[in-house]
């Protein structure tokens, strides 16, 4: 049985939803990078993705409109969401893909100070304790030699840390919002990856900061819509568990999505993992992992 007496499944299903989600974003480096390939760059390819998602789910459930219409706080989950996804899939794709997402799994670090902000929950001497770990893990990943403070060295360092905070304010605002129905919650997502990246595309585009919308074709169409329906799945998994647990938890379990994309950026990618990134990782990884064994009690409140 779990801490508060609900069956121990409560909690365990939850994790397997998020352990799949972290898998679907672990390995969605190699699809961005496959499109761009194609020339189909990520903003396009998370703006295409992420609309046809919304259209599938407008044809499941069209009264999810209704129900995201009848929540104006969800507005700032729309945000939130493309931005994160905006900011991870181009990160991952012009940068190494293990320094980016330890980068943007300094999560935990913001989702606390949001935690305290949005829900009310106090910043103990044992959160500012693993903050200060997080952050020093970070400058050890940041580090380059003759370069000065460990400070982020290019647009996709910048792009990892942005993207974290959107994740954390994401993970709160799911939990703010847990009385919304699910395909609220769940829309609100997926339009907020259009309605973000699309017109950033097409802004940058036209300064020719970026590639324009290539011919349609056969081999980019389906791969953008075979990316929408694995993003789908991964972030319906997402919102149904980050509901129902504490923030701190959803944050340790998501944390597996670090090993799925290291594992995958060395067999696919062919990427190196130096000591000094595999050794500040490990200090991300502790603090956010002793803020959720330490709150696991906590499930259900």
């Amino acid at each position: 049985m779990a801490a508060n007496g609900k069956p121990e499944a409560a909690f365990l299903l939850p994790v397997a939803l998020l352990v799949f989600n972290a898998f679907i974003w672990g390995v969605s480096w190699w699809p961005f990078r496959q499109l761009n390939a194609l020339g189909l760059h990520s903003l396009w390819a998370t703006g295409f993705a992420f609309a046809f998602a919304t259209l599938l789910i407008t044809l499941w459930r069209p009264g999810a409109w209704r129900a995201l219409a009848a929540r104006p706080g969800l507005a700032w989950l729309v945000l939130a969401s493309g931005v994160t996804n905006v900011a991870f899939s181009w990160g991952v794709m012009i940068g190494e893909v293990v320094r980016v997402v330890l980068l943007f799994y300094l999560m935990p670090v913001w989702a606390a100070l949001l935690a305290r902000w949005l829900l009310g929950e106090r910043i103990t001497a044992a959160i500012l304790g693993r903050i200060v770990l997080a952050l020093a893990g970070a400058a050890i990943v940041l580090y380059q030699p003759g370069m000065g403070l460990p400070l982020p060295s290019g647009l996709a360092d910048w792009l990892g840390l942005s993207g974290g905070v959107a994740f954390a304010t994401v993970n709160v605002l799911l939990r703010r919002n847990a009385a919304a129905s699910d395909e609220a919650r769940t829309l609100a997502l997926f339009v907020g990856g259009g309605a973000v990246a699309l017109p950033l595309a097409a802004l940058l585009a036209s300064s020719g900061a970026i590639a324009a919308v290539p011919a349609p074709a056969p081999a980019w169409i389906a791969g953008a819509a075979a990316l929408a329906l694995a993003l789908l799945a991964g972030n319906v998994a997402l919102q149904h568990a980050a509901a129902r647990l504490p923030a701190s938890v959803t944050a340790l379990v998501m944390l597996s999505e670090i090993v799925f994309a290291a594992l995958s950026s060395v067999w696919l990618g062919g990427e190196p993992l130096e000591p000094r990134t595999l050794a500040g990782g490990a200090m991300i990884v502790l603090a956010a992992a002793l803020a959720a064994v330490l709150q696991r009690g906590r499930i259900g409140d």
